[in-house]
């Protein structure tokens, strides 16, 4: 099963962030197999953090719940709170199978809070900029409740065209970098 996990940070918690980044990197080496996508949100500045994104493939609910919830920076306050949901990888790859590569171009966070009906499930048709795409699912993974994006675009703008606006309560864009240690 394949979650879609948003941990949003506590405002003031960026010294608290960069003292733990050691132990986050080696908590997620963990679940390195597992790893559909991960990364950082950042602020309009491109530079302070403001979340983390990971999106894995675990066995249940439960593991899932175990993932997001014992992660050394929720346990330790960085995060105000996290968006955990089920989520369906319509795009069949990783984010490291991803053409565009880890660097070059603007990378956004897509986040579509479902209003209505189903929305946007099959993705656009041009899937270059796709880097990560699927329906935000209910814990049973029956019903819709949104859309997850990781995509490459020229701006906040044209992340945010990647959904259909009326069909949503919602839409977020936030800046959002390729994950995990350094090369």
């Amino acid at each position: 099963m394949e979650f879609f996990c948003y941990h949003r940070d506590r405002p003031g918690s960026l010294a608290l962030r960069d003292e733990l980044l050691a132990e986050h990197w080696s908590y997620m080496d963990r679940y390195a197999v597992q790893m559909i996508a991960r990364g950082p949100t950042f602020a309009d500045d491109g530079d302070t953090p403001t979340g983390s994104v990971h999106v894995v493939d675990l066995p249940d609910p439960a593991a899932a719940r175990a993932f997001a919830f014992d992660e050394p920076n929720y346990q330790a306050g960085v995060y105000r709170d996290v968006l955990l949901r089920r989520w369906r990888n319509t795009l069949g790859r990783s984010m490291w199978d991803f053409a565009g590569g880890r660097t070059g171009g603007n990378r956004y966070l897509v986040l579509g809070l479902g209003a209505r009906r189903a929305a946007d499930l099959a993705g656009p048709p041009d899937r270059d900029g796709l880097i990560a795409y699927g329906p935000l699912l209910s814990d049973d993974g029956a019903t819709w409740v949104g859309t997850a994006v990781l995509l490459r675009a020229t701006d906040a703008d044209e992340a945010r065209a990647v959904l259909t606006p009326e069909r949503y309560a919602d839409i977020e864009v936030h800046n959002w970098a390729f994950g995990g240690r350094p090369s």
